[in-house]
């Protein structure tokens, strides 16, 4: 009797899986988005520069995490650009170092993706400095003279110099025009036409880290340096009158009787700069090789020095001179000045001073002694020599 019942049950169940059907879209299921892909932006198959970032890209989705890391386990900073599809190294990198990249990226579905790549840098035979002359740090309290060439002298010869030209930078307020000149292989000057104005302002920078400098050699780092031109201070030595007169920003302020090298011992003509100061100094002729025994040997201890060449020329005290000072040229070539026109000289002049000399009987001073820059005339010194 039960059995009718039952089978309109199943009849029951029948009908309500139809209706389901008749209420469905009809439509198929979605297909799941593709995987998130991550790439670097260069190439691993080499070693790549330190200067150059390492660079993540995702397509088919966004980065979520990524870091770099060196074999110490140091974590390299970045940032992440363009929405989330980039991220980028914000500091240099480091010479001959591996470094392992790990990235993560989802996809629109939540998926993620999830890669790990290395990346070597390029290990140089040698690595060079650009040290700055005068160190900052001497002339921090006084500044520098109005004849201080901006000089940057690396540690090592440079075969790619106009390469090296282009990473460096100089910036002077109030604008002066300027550029640079290579006085040796491994040092280059920059000056102006004339000398600067006092109170200028001056910034310069080597960017050479990572830059080729020349027979497997590559910069060591970057240095930055700022100077501040103080007042005008130029001496001029006359060998004619014998008479030393000093300008102060351009107005007469003292005028002191002098003496010059020698006919045997010229002074050089033309502009020298102060490079060096010094209470007393031993000045000993055998360091240019006339030594004890020889004709014309000397060695004394000499007070209130201004170094204005490497070839031995100074400003000082000549006590035993006094006598021929203003009337004639007796000296191994350096600007001879009594105790006290000496104490004055030496309390009143700093590194970049100038000491004008004319008249004297010797050769200009050469470009590769010191600061001989001044002998090069601007037209020449403006069309640089880095291709030289």
């Amino acid at each position: 009797m039960r059995r009718p019942a039952r089978m309109l049950a199943v009849a029951g169940l029948a009908s309500v899986a139809v209706f389901a059907a008749a209420c469905s879209s009809g439509g198929s299921t979605p297909d799941p988005a593709p995987a998130a892909k991550i790439t670097l932006a260069d190439s691993t198959a080499k070693p790549i520069n330190p200067t150059t970032p390492i660079s993540v890209r995702a397509s088919r989705g966004d980065l979520t995490t990524v870091t770099v890391t060196n074999r110490k386990g140091k974590t390299v900073k970045g940032t992440s650009s363009e929405g989330g599809e980039e991220w980028h190294t914000t500091e240099d990198l480091g010479y001959g170092t591996t470094y392992t990249v790990k990235a993560d990226a989802v996809n629109p579905d939540g998926k993620h993706t999830r890669q790990t790549f290395t990346v070597k840098t390029i290990d140089p035979d040698d690595t060079a400095y650009a040290n700055v002359v005068p160190a900052p740090e001497v002339v921090s309290e006084d500044g520098i003279g109005v004849g201080q060439p901006m000089v940057f002298q690396f540690t090592k010869p440079i075969k790619n110099r106009a390469e090296v030209e282009k990473h460096l930078v100089v910036t002077t307020t109030p604008s002066q025009p300027g550029a640079w000149y290579w006085t040796d292989d491994q040092s280059v000057h920059y000056r102006a036409k004339d000398y600067w104005k006092p109170g200028t302002k001056i910034h310069i920078e080597a960017n050479v880290y990572g830059v080729d400098l020349g027979d497997g050699v590559y910069g060591a780092e970057d240095n930055a340096v700022d100077y501040k031109v103080h007042d005008s201070w130029v001496a001029k030595a006359d060998g004619n009158t014998e008479q030393l007169t000093v300008f102060h920003n351009g107005e007469l302020v003292r005028t002191m009787p002098m003496s010059l090298g020698e006919p045997t011992t010229p002074s050089h003509r033309g502009v020298h700069v102060v490079s060096e100061r010094s209470a007393s100094t031993v000045m000993d002729s055998c360091s240019y090789g006339v030594c004890q025994g020889d004709p014309g040997y000397y060695r004394e201890t000499v007070f209130d020095n201004l170094r204005i060449s490497n070839d031995g020329e100074f400003v000082h005290a000549a006590p035993w001179s006094v006598g021929q000072q203003g009337s004639a040229n007796v000296s191994h070539g350096c600007v001879n000045l009594s105790p006290a026109d000496a104490k004055w000289m030496y309390d009143t002049f700093r590194l970049g001073d100038v000491v004008e000399i004319s008249n004297s009987g010797g050769d200009e001073l050469p470009v590769w002694d010191t600061y001989g820059d001044w002998a090069v005339p601007w037209k020449v010194w403006k069309a640089g020599n880095a291709s030289a």
